[in-house]
């Protein structure tokens, strides 16, 4: 039970990842600290796709899966819950093009609003 528990919160946590990496740029129009953590897990988004490197959350799902008495992922996370799921195969490379296009987009609106002068306050009068 513990494990069927765990394997489902990696999966959860692992669709949380996915929303943060397309639309975490965003966060950081509001909070600019948050540009940070947002390169590094876009740019580890990125790697998963283009250099095929493995995610570490879907290997801790697959063990969670294992000792659970499940079966694992057969393929890798995108490709078991979302590809075929949410949206037909043949429309992976759009998808993956319009949400790197969302990315940058948020990156282009984090600097316009880093470059812009900050609003004057206004005081009231004593």
């Amino acid at each position: 039970m513990v494990f069927r528990v765990l394997a489902e919160a990696t999966m959860t946590v692992h669709f949380a990842f996915l929303v943060y990496v397309v639309a975490g740029g965003f966060l950081a129009w509001r909070w600019p600290w948050a540009i940070w953590p947002h390169l590094v897990l876009a740019g580890w988004g990125f790697s998963t796709i283009v250099f095929g490197f493995d995610c570490p959350l879907t290997h801790l799902e697959n063990w969670a899966r294992h000792e659970a008495g499940e079966q694992g992922l057969r393929t890798g996370f995108i490709d078991t819950y979302l590809t075929g799921v949410v949206y037909p195969e043949r429309y992976t490379t759009l998808l993956q093009m319009l949400a790197g296009l969302v990315v940058l987009v948020s990156w282009a609106g984090f600097l316009v609003r880093r470059r812009r002068p900050a609003p004057a306050r206004v005081t009231a009068p004593n």
